[in-house]
């Protein structure tokens, strides 16, 4: 299922920018250089994009930040063990046991989730793993099912009552001096999911401008990561539209971004990793830690702003706050951190929570107020 997964998230990436951007440079062709991984990074594809003259500059760039995606996949990793590398995996594994010695980008990005953790007051919350492997195990059972023909089965309210005990950042010691972390609590679990490929994103970008790329795109999947100014022209970024666009309405996306600065794009959405369970529903992957569930008030969720991981947090988060509770966010965000930060939400028409919108193909656009200029409509 995961080629399969891999197989969509490719073609999208042909076809429109909601999952990858689709930027045309005033420069000639050959003042850019465009490459795609070859190898899987956070279970995606990663593609890469610097305008420049310097052919072997833009090489250059492109592996080295194929090589860093790379190295944070395996730190960041909940499912496999990797020789010599102690990553997420290693820390939940030893939960109750005893303390892991780990690279400090590790416990950087622990010290920034649990910033979220606080300005969501606990909405995204990475120490709720135990309930999120009750959902992945259900999720990928009922993918198979489904392709079967057949419905998925949901877990029962006291199995995910149980995994939701485990949880909690009183059960998680970061030692800075010694570079070590430790869960207490032998069922609490880690899962980065929610910033993992946004996180990773970001670091790539910020070393390669460091290296001297000054203008260009890294996509990680729905993570887009944009560098720097294009000459006479805007960067170019739609948002997909979740039915797939199956009619051609749609070739650059539901919505179009016109964005004058370099940004971070990323979008949370029910369109990818999902089943249908026995009760007719269909459960996305994000889960709301207040009900258990996944949440089901969007298709999908992007949020605009400098940092990359600082986006891929607040979509998670948004996707499973109402749109007032999410504002409300962004502006907390935005007060802690100084950055600019906006958002669009992509819903259905009887879920806009009274918030007006523009209705575009079957869904209804809302957006926040700092972001309306940027816009495209279709």
């Amino acid at each position: 299922m995961k080629r399969k997964i891999l197989a969509k998230i490719g073609l999208a990436l042909t076809l429109c920018a909601g999952c990858a951007t689709k930027p045309e440079s005033s420069k000639k062709v050959s003042d850019s250089y465009a490459n795609t991984s070859l190898t899987e990074v956070f279970d995606t594809m990663y593609s890469f994009k610097e305008y420049s003259a310097d052919h072997d500059l833009c090489v250059s760039h492109f592996k080295a930040s194929e090589k860093l995606l790379q190295n944070y996949t395996q730190l960041f990793d909940i499912y496999n063990n990797y020789d010599g590398i102690n990553n997420l995996k290693t820390i939940n594994d030893n939960a109750g046991k005893q303390p892991v010695e780990v690279d400090q980008v590790i416990i950087d990005m622990l010290k920034m989730v649990k910033q979220f953790y606080d300005y969501s007051d606990g909405e995204f919350d990475i120490t709720i793993g135990s309930l999120l492997k009750v959902w992945h195990n259900y999720r990928e059972e009922g993918i198979k099912l489904n392709e079967e023909g057949k419905l998925g089965k949901l877990p029962g309210k006291e199995e995910l009552e149980e995994a939701s005990k485990h949880k909690g950042w009183d059960k998680v010691q970061i030692d800075e001096e010694n570079k070590t972390v430790f869960i207490t609590d032998p069922d609490v679990s880690l899962d980065v999911g929610g910033i993992a490929k946004g996180y990773g994103a970001e670091l790539a970008a910020q070393t390669m401008m460091d290296n001297g790329m000054e203008c260009g795109i890294l996509n990680v999947g729905r993570n887009i990561r944009l560098i720097g100014k294009k000459e006479n022209e805007n960067w170019t970024v739609g948002i997909t539209d979740p039915d797939g666009d199956p009619e051609g309405k749609f070739p650059n996306g539901l919505v179009v971004l016109s964005l004058k600065e370099a940004n971070s794009i990323v979008t949370s959405g029910d369109y990818e990793r999902y089943y249908k369970a026995e009760d007719g529903n269909i459960y996305p992957h994000i889960v709301d830690p207040s009900t258990m569930y996944p949440a089901r008030l969007y298709r999908s969720v992007t949020i605009i702003t400098e940092d990359s991981a600082a986006a891929d947090c607040l979509s998670t988060a948004l996707f499973t706050l109402d749109i007032d509770e999410g504002k409300k966010l962004l502006e907390t965000y935005s007060k802690a951190s100084g950055k600019k930060c906006n958002a669009i939400w992509i819903t259905e028409d009887e879920k806009t929570q009274g918030h007006e919108g523009k209705k575009v193909g079957n869904y209804t656009v809302i957006y926040t107020d700092g972001i309306e200029e940027d816009i495209l409509w279709n």
